[in-house]
C-alpha cells in the first residue's frame, strides 16, 4: 500500500483522550503492571491521517495573520466534488452547503428549529451515546424503535414498530443514522426508502446522520438519505464532516446539506443565534486537504484494512470466544460485540467482562450507554497486529482464563 496503516503511532501527550484519559472519569481504567493500554474505546483512529491535510495546515500556518475570513470557493467545491465522486449525488450547489461546529449541533440545531422542550423524537436503539446525551440536555423526549436480528444475522429496522410510535406518540421529528453507529449497519436503498416513506405519512422533519458515510467496507455502499426520493430531498437534514474519515475531530469541522430553503433558513437561523457556530480558519483548509486526490486515494485504502480488521476480528470470535456474538459490521470500524450468552453461562456480568477487558490494557468501551444491555463496543482502526495482541489478551484473561 502507498500509505502507512502498520506503524504503531505514538499518541501519548499528543492531545489523545484515547490513551491519555485512562482512569479519568468515563474512560476505561488505568491497566494494571505490565500491560499497555490498546485503545479501542474512543471512536478515533490510530492511523496518521492522509499527508494532504497536514500539509495543508502548515502551509497555511506560514502566514502569520489569522483574522476573520469567509469559506473559499475551493472550500465548497471541495465538498461537491467529494459527495459525487463518492456517491453519485447531482444538483448539489454552494447554497445547500452550510458550516456546522459538529454533527450533533446540526442535529439539536435542526430539532430546536422545529420542536419544543418536552416533544418525542423517533431513534433507533442500540442508539449512539451523543444523541441521547444531546436530546436529552436539550429537552427533548427520546422513542426508541428497536433494531432487530433477522435470521441471517444481519440488523434490520422494524417498520412496524416505527409506524406505530409514530402514530400514538405523535411525532414528527426523527434522527436517522446511516451508516448506523453503533451496529455498522449501510442500509440497502429500500430500507431508506421505506423509512423515509414513514417519515412523510407523519410529516417528521428527518435528521440524518450520515458522518460514517465514507467508511464503508468493502461489498457494501452508502445510499444518501436525501437521494431515495424528492420528498426525502425535501424533508432531510444530512450532517456530513471530515473527521471520521480522515480523523480531524480535534479541529472541529462539520457541515450540513440542506437543499429545502424553507429548512435550510430555520435551521442556519437557530445555529446562528449564539454567533458561536463559525468556521475555524485551519479546518477549512485541512477539509480541503483531506478533499484531494490523494484523499481518495488513502481512504480506498483505509477501507481494505478496516475490512481486513473487521474480518479477522469477526472470525476470532466466532472460533475462540463461546457464547460472544457479534453481527459483522457493513460500515464504521466499531464492532458491538453481545456478551450475554458467555455472562449467563460464566455467572458474571458485563462490568466484570469491562474490568477484566480494562486490566489487561483492553480498553474497550461500555456498550450499555448505547442501549446494549450485555454489550462492549470495540473500535478496529488499530494496526492489525495491534488488533491481534488485544484479542489475544481477551483469549487468555477474559474469556477463556482459567
Amino acid at each position: 500500500m502507498k500509505y502507512d496503516f502498520t506503524s504503531h503511532m505514538e499518541r501519548h501527550g499528543k492531545d489523545a483522550i484515547a490513551v491519555d484519559g485512562l482512569g479519568d472519569g468515563l474512560a476505561p481504567d488505568a491497566p494494571a503492571e505490565g500491560f499497555d493500554g490498546i485503545p479501542m474505546w474512543v471512536a478515533d483512529m490510530n492511523f496518521p491521517t492522509v499527508p494532504t491535510v497536514t500539509e495543508a495546515i502548515i502551509e497555511r500556518a506560514k502566514h502569520p495573520a489569522f483574522g476573520y475570513f469567509s469559506p473559499t470557493d475551493e472550500y465548497f467545491d471541495s465538498i461537491i466534488k467529494w459527495h459525487e465522486t463518492r456517491n453519485g449525488v447531482t444538483g448539489l450547489t454552494k447554497e445547500c452547503i452550510g458550516y456546522e461546529n459538529g454533527v450533533l449541533g446540526g442535529v439539536v440545531s435542526t430539532l430546536a428549529s422545529f420542536m419544543e422542550p418536552g416533544d418525542k423524537v423517533l431513534l433507533h436503539s442500540p442508539t449512539y451515546i451523543g444523541f441521547t446525551k444531546s436530546l436529552k440536555g436539550n429537552g427533548f423526549e427520546i422513542v426508541h424503535s428497536p433494531l432487530k436480528i433477522d435470521e441471517d444475522g444481519v440488523w434490520r429496522m422494524d417498520f412496524e414498530d416505527m409506524e406505530k410510535k409514530l402514530a400514538e406518540g405523535n411525532i414528527h421529528a426523527a434522527v436517522f443514522c446511516s451508516p448506523h453507529n453503533p451496529c455498522g449497519r449501510v442500509w440497502e436503498r429500500w430500507e431508506i426508502e421505506r423509512a423515509m416513506e414513514l417519515y412523510k405519512k407523519y410529516d417528521c422533519v428527518v435528521v440524518s446522520d450520515e458522518i460514517w458515510s465514507d467508511i464503508i467496507l468493502p461489498g457494501h455502499k452508502h445510499i444518501p438519505t436525501q437521494s431515495v426520493s424528492e420528498d426525502a430531498r425535501n424533508r432531510t437534514v444530512a450532517l456530513y464532516a471530515p473527521s471520521k474519515t480522515f480523523n480531524l475531530a480535534g479541529l472541529v469541522g462539520s457541515y450540513h446539506i440542506i437543499y429545502n430553503k424553507y429548512l435550510r433558513d430555520r435551521v442556519s437561523a437557530r445555529s446562528s443565534k449564539s454567533h458561536y457556530n463559525h468556521m475555524n480558519v485551519l479546518s477549512m483548509h485541512a477539509l480541503i486537504g483531506a478533499y484531494k486526490p490523494e484523499g481518495y486515494e488513502w481512504l480506498d485504502e483505509l477501507v481494505q484494512v478496516l475490512g481486513a480488521n473487521v474480518d479477522w476480528a469477526c472470525d476470532y470470535i466466532d472460533k475462540h470466544f463461546d457464547g460472544v456474538k457479534v453481527q459483522r459490521p457493513q460500515g464504521t470500524y466499531m464492532l458491538f460485540v453481545d456478551c450475554t450468552e458467555w455472562c449467563d453461562k460464566h455467572g458474571h456480568d458485563i462490568e466484570w467482562v469491562e474490568k477484566q477487558c480494562w486490566r489487561v490494557g483492553v480498553d474497550i468501551q461500555d456498550g450499555r450507554m448505547f442501549y446494549g444491555p450485555c454489550h462492549l463496543r470495540m473500535n478496529l482502526a488499530l494496526p492489525l497486529d495491534r488488533v491481534q495482541e488485544a484479542f489475544d489478551r481477551l483469549d487468555k484473561y477474559v474469556f477463556n482464563a482459567e
